[in-house]
This record gives structure tokens, C-alpha cells and sequence, in this order.
């Protein structure tokens, strides 16, 4: 039985991921309907607003999911939101049993839809590859658990730690196969984030593969012109910028005619008010792509929870050229952040290492 439970759970994983791009701020989720071991019918979640997965999932089973087994990766909600709840659908369905990965995080849920799942009659189990579930949907569980946006910090570097030539060029440490898996990589977040050197050296749009993410902006002095790319799409793609009291109150208010909201704190930015703010947004994941000051500062304020780094075969040496984590540093190698669950995967010439960073 395990064998069958992990095999269809595992298809449920693969429709989830399919809305990648388009869910949030609700999760991803799947939904298989399983009787007599086959499965007669199979739904996700598309888009915000729209259908859930067990919805979809028993309309297209109609009559067949009397009795069945109904699978998801994620507890069903029992609230009123964009649609109405899918406990009620559930039970309305008539499946006998509902399998499930892991309890929904978010405290208006949180096991009390398997509940009143349980009070109606029927069989609820749950624990199938929840390991895997919870990382599917990493972001929506540690905002509904901690209040912040899950964060991971990217970068490319040469092979001897450099993101930058003594003279400040960048273009290209990778090859053309990395770049475009930034593209993807992009599509996983929110949102991403860098800082006013990036953006004023670059002028980048910051642009996914399916999905165009929420650009942020550390700049104190709000320095970045009215004319960059970021600041003339403003009101296009929701564009935040973080600034300090060192921000010219006029460039300010010119910013936010252009659209750019602004965050504003006093002599200089503090990441966890920040990262608390931006979870009150609504933001649930964040990918930095800043220099190595900003990454610093992430890590320095134990914000990150992955690191994705991508290794150019190049050598630039040079004492003054820029390494992708500046700040003060460890004293002791013993004190390194050393990463868990490495992966490594070979992109053209470059090598793609990902990992998660300590929590």
C-alpha cells in the first residue's frame, strides 16, 4: 500500500509544480482520485482566484469518486476566500478516504480541515512524502510560520570566488546554458532582490521564464534615476525600493508617482524589518541577487535558507576584484556557514552548486 500511496502522492507533487508561477500567495497543490487503484481523475491549482486542486480533481471524477481515495499534497482549506471550501466539495464528493502530504501551515487551517473531514466519516491519513510536499511549498510555509519570506541568495562566480573583475566587469562569468536556468530559477520566487549597484550598473528588468517576479531595490539614497528600466516599468510590475532618511524627500515623491512603492526606515537598512515588512505584504519568497555587501548582509542576519551558486571555469584573480560575500567575515573556519543537501549539476562549462544554508 505504501508503494501505491507514494506513487500517486508523487504525481500530485508533479501537478502542483505546474502552477509554479501563478498560485500565489495561495500554495501548490495537486489532487489525484484514485478507486479501485486507478486513478479516474486529476486536478491543480492554475491560478490565484481560481479552482483549487480537489475541486477540479472530483468535477472531473463526477460519479466515479464514490468511494474512492482522494490524494493531495497539502490539507484541504475550510474557509470562505476567493472560492468556497473544498472540505465542503470533499465531503460533497463521496470519497470514502483523503490522503494527504502535511497539515495546511496557515493558522485559519492548520488540521482543522482534516477535522471536519474526520467528524463527516471519512478516513484521513497524512505523512505521505511530506518531506518532499513541504519543500514543493517552502515559501507559503515558513511565511505562514514565521512571518518572513523564504529566502535564497544567488550568485556566479569565477573559480577562484570572484562576481567581478578589479574594474568592476561582470559580463559574462557564466555560459549561455546558466543564464537561461537564471530565467527559470526565477520562476521558483516572488519576488528578487538587489541592490542599487546592480541595479544602476545593470539597468535590469529582472525578468523569469514564465513570470515576471516583484523586483526589489535596496538603495538609500534613492539614486536610481527615474529613466532605469525598473523605475519605467514601476507601474507594470510591482517595483518596492528600500531608502533611508539619506533619500532626497523630492526624488522620493517622484519615485512614487512613477509607481515605486518605497519602504522607508531611518540611518540605514535593517534586513530582518525589512524581510518583516515585505512578509506583511505579502511577499512568501525571495531570491537576492545583490553584490557582496547585500549578500552579507542576508547571511550576517541569518535570513537565507538556501544558497544557489553557479561557477564559471574562469580565473581573474586580482586583490581588489569583488567576492560574492563581503562584510566583516568569520575569524574561524570552524564559524564557516557550511551548506546541507549540496546539489551539483553541470550546466555547459559551469557547474551549478545548490544547497541549503542553516537554520
Amino acid at each position: 500500500m505504501k508503494a501505491a500511496d507514494e506513487r500517486h502522492m508523487r504525481r500530485c507533487l508533479d501537478l502542483a509544480s505546474q502552477g509554479v508561477g501563478g498560485v500565489e500567495p495561495n500554495p501548490l497543490v495537486g489532487a489525484v482520485v484514485v478507486r479501485n487503484g486507478r486513478i479516474v481523475a486529476e486536478g491543480w491549482h492554475r491560478h490565484f482566484g481560481g479552482p483549487h486542486a480537489e475541486v477540479q480533481a472530483l468535477e472531473r471524477a463526477g460519479r466515479r469518486a464514490k468511494g474512492a481515495t482522494l490524494y493531495l499534497n497539502m490539507e484541504p482549506c475550510c474557509h470562505f476566500g476567493k472560492t468556497p471550501p473544498c472540505t465542503d466539495r470533499v465531503i460533497a464528493g463521496g470519497v470514502r478516504e483523503v490522503i494527504v502530504s502535511h497539515r495546511d501551515p496557515n493558522p485559519i487551517v492548520r488540521g482543522k480541515g482534516l477535522r471536519i473531514l474526520r467528524r463527516h466519516g471519512l478516513r484521513v491519513r497524512t505523512g505521505i512524502l511530506e518531506a518532499e510536499a513541504l519543500a514543493l511549498n517552502r515559501g507559503f510555509v515558513k511565511y505562514h510560520t514565521r512571518g518572513i519570506p523564504y529566502v535564497a541568495v544567488k550568485w556566479a562566480m569565477t573559480l577562484d570566488g570572484k562576481i567581478a573583475t578589479r574594474t568592476g566587469d561582470s559580463r559574462w562569468i557564466s555560459g549561455k546554458e546558466s543564464r537561461a536556468r537564471v530565467h527559470r530559477l526565477r520562476d521558483e520566487f516572488q519576488a528578487i532582490l538587489v541592490g542599487a549597484r546592480t541595479a544602476l550598473r545593470d539597468d535590469p528588468q529582472l525578468k523569469g521564464w514564465k513570470r515576471d517576479p516583484i523586483r526589489i531595490v535596496l538603495d538609500s539614497g534613492a539614486r536610481l534615476p527615474l529613466e532605469a528600466q525598473l523605475v519605467r516599468t514601476a507601474r507594470e510590475r510591482r517595483t518596492i525600493m528600500a531608502v533611508t532618511s539619506e533619500a532626497p524627500p523630492n526624488k522620493v515623491r517622484r519615485l512614487e508617482r512613477a509607481g515605486v512603492e518605497i519602504v522607508a526606515q531611518q540611518e540605514e537598512i535593517d534586513m530582518r524589518i525589512l524581510f518583516e515588512e515585505l512578509g506583511r505584504s505579502g511577499i512568501q519568497s525571495m531570491l537576492v541577487e545583490g553584490g557582496g555587501e547585500v549578500h552579507a548582509s542576508v547571511l550576517d542576519a541569518d535570513l537565507a535558507d538556501e544558497a544557489i551558486v553557479f561557477v564559471g571555469p574562469k580565473i581573474v584573480g586580482g586583490r581588489d576584484a569583488v567576492t560574492p560575500v563581503e562584510g566583516k567575515g568569520v575569524a574561524k573556519m570552524a564559524a564557516a556557514l557550511t551548506l546541507k543537501e549540496v546539489r551539483v549539476e553541470c550546466l555547459g562549462n559551469d557547474a551549478l552548486i545548490r544547497g541549503k544554508l542553516p537554520s
